[in-house]
């Protein structure tokens, strides 16, 4: 249950820690497996908790967070928790106003259109004050889960980030945003630049709140070519990852591993396995030996499996996961899918991607 309220200490002891020791590169006996968005609407319980409420308005709810982080571990033995809440929590922190809409998603009222309206925007934001509730929502459900898996803290990057904050929503090119770069890139620096900082204090607090990894959701990286990237994208990744790890040992707080997901960056694996994170995440449109090729043997790779193949029936996904650790290999590798779930999955269908990760790995390691 999540419903009192507990200091970040006493934490219950973790009794499965496979994901953690598969993301600092020791030995498991079997592969973790966990699902990027299994706190959803592919649930028919997160669609009854969530069903009255302002999607945000959730989001600053810890009890609601913990809730709906847990239902996915009550059905599935899956390896690790994500904390339920969204990327553009941080834009809010800056200042910005953004909806749900339904049928659209996410909508900013008011989008930074000229380069002035980056005054706008909060220029020292206190974490604390501003994102205190994802902080609460970490250590409510970290001692809720009650040491069964890690949980998972996130953020999303600079450019991803700024490309919403400009664009005002989803977009299938984001010409708005990147237009900035290409006529404003001092400006397209600054906001960067701000982005990180808030990131970095951010992950530092989910860190001391409880969180025990971190992922960084670049998922706007395939808009990008690989210069625009290596501009604009690369040096702030980079940034974060240094910048967190040496404010957590500054204030004494464990040293987490950290995932970087750039969705279809596949032009920039080599560099990103070079970032500072202990693992890499992978969509669904590259090759597992190529991925391996690209990011060596020091980094811990995640993914890859097509979301899609979850519509196909239960043997041939076990098929597909079979096919996927034979080709990434058991070890240094965390199961997942590619992208998130999709709100019209079928929760078996998930168990079984679940359930064919642990048999299969098992049945490698013991031959």
């Amino acid at each position: 249950t999540c419903s009192f309220s507990h200091s970040p200490k006493d934490f219950p002891k973790l009794k499965n820690d496979t994901f953690l020791r598969a993301a600092r590169g020791e030995e498991t006996e079997h592969t973790p497996v966990w699902c990027m968005r299994q706190a959803g609407r592919y649930l028919p319980e997160f669609r009854e908790t969530r069903a009255a409420q302002d999607f945000f308005a959730t989001c600053r709810s810890p009890k609601l967070c913990c809730e709906l982080t847990l239902q996915p571990l009550r059905r599935f033995p899956l390896d690790a928790a994500i904390i339920f809440s969204d990327i553009l929590v941080v834009p809010q922190a800056l200042g910005m106003e953004v909806v749900m809409v339904p049928g659209k998603g996410p909508t900013f009222t008011e989008p930074l259109k000229e380069v002035e309206d980056l005054l706008k925007l909060r220029q020292k934001v206190d974490v604390t004050a501003e994102l205190g509730y994802v902080f609460q929502a970490i250590t409510l459900t970290r001692h809720s889960l009650e040491g069964r898996v890690p949980l998972i803290g996130f953020s999303g990057a600079p450019w991803t980030l700024m490309s919403y904050m400009i664009e005002g929503g989803g977009s299938s090119t984001m010409a708005k945003a990147k237009s900035w770069l290409y006529r404003h890139p001092e400006t397209s620096h600054q906001l960067l630049r701000l982005l990180a900082d808030v990131i970095t204090d951010y992950l530092v607090g989910q860190v001391a709140a409880g969180a025990q990894a971190l992922q960084l959701f670049e998922s706007h990286a395939g808009h990008l070519g690989p210069e625009q990237f290596q501009d604009f994208a690369l040096p702030y990744i980079r940034d974060i990852a240094q910048a967190v790890k040496s404010k957590l040992k500054e204030e004494a707080l464990p040293l987490v591993p950290m995932i970087i997901f750039a969705k279809d960056a596949h032009y920039a694996l080599r560099d990103l396995a070079h970032a500072g994170y202990e693992v890499v995440g992978l969509d669904w449109t590259i090759r597992p030996q190529e991925a391996r090729a690209q990011t060596g043997k020091d980094v811990t790779l995640q993914g890859n499996l097509d979301p899609c193949a979850l519509y196909a029936p239960k043997e041939k996904i076990g098929e597909l996961v079979k096919k996927m650790l034979e080709a990434f290999g058991t070890q240094r590798y965390i199961a997942n899918l590619g992208h998130g779930l999709y709100p019209d999955m079928n929760p078996e269908h998930v168990g079984a991607f679940v359930e064919a990760v642990h048999a299969h790995s098992r049945h490698i390691n013991k031959h």
